[in-house]
């Protein structure tokens, strides 16, 4: 009998031994092979659908001598119609339906086992999950540090912004006062110009009378 025929069925007697029995369960296949090929052919396991009666002979007309318990370990001993011979762990020899039988270890043995693996990998979840964390947190704090600096360089730009606009309105405002002075430079030049221009050409016109009477002084003196 195949193992898929009691996984549906052997949740019920497993159901107080963890919440996560149920899924436990969809891992106990996965297992299966490996132990199939470690176990002897003659090793067997009660089925874990529930506890199995066993008879003292291979039909249903002899009488009922006992059970098995499911996921009990057992020595299949020889086969004959719809019942397996076997010997039970204290050594008993009984007859039990064989479709009873499953020739995977039952879950209640590999059920530890399952829940190591569970555990071990929750445990590297976890390891996984902090280290994410510190990753997580370490960029975040790269980038605050760097969303400090954005800000501060955006004062700092700010800031010349201003200044380059002060110092642009200071210099329109040497240079207007520049063209001012030169004006006034080109003013003073052409005033100062035009009185050495009249002075020649007063002292032109003077001299020429002042050098005329002056001779003719001389002239009357001889």
């Amino acid at each position: 009998m195949s193992l898929s025929r009691h996984s549906l069925s052997c949740f019920s007697p497993l159901q107080s031994l963890t919440p996560g029995a149920c899924l436990l369960g969809s891992l106990l296949a996965v297992g299966a092979p490996a132990h199939a090929e470690e176990t002897a052919s003659s090793v067997r396991w009660v089925s874990d659908s529930l506890n199995t009666y066993v008879r003292s002979g291979p039909t249903d007309g002899y009488r009922i001598v006992g059970t098995l318990p499911s996921g009990e370990k057992v020595e299949l001993l020889r086969a004959q119609g719809d019942y397996s011979q076997v010997r039970g762990e204290n050594g008993n020899t009984v007859w039990i339906p064989s479709r009873d039988l499953q020739e995977t270890p039952g879950q209640a043995e590999r059920l530890p086992q399952l829940e190591q693996q569970v555990a071990e990998l929750s445990a590297e979840l976890e390891g996984i999950n902090d280290t994410w964390k510190t990753r997580v947190q370490g960029m975040q704090e790269t980038l605050d540090s760097r969303k400090a600096l954005i800000d501060e360089l955006q004062v700092a730009r700010t800031a010349l912004d201003s200044e380059l606009s002060q110092a642009s309105a200071e210099l329109r405002e040497l240079q207007a006062q520049l063209g001012e002075e030169n004006q006034q430079v080109l003013m003073r030049y052409m005033v100062y110009g035009g009185a050495i221009a009249g002075a020649g050409l007063l002292a032109g016109l003077i001299l020429p009378t002042l050098l005329r009477v002056r001779r003719k002084r001389n002239d009357q003196w001889i």
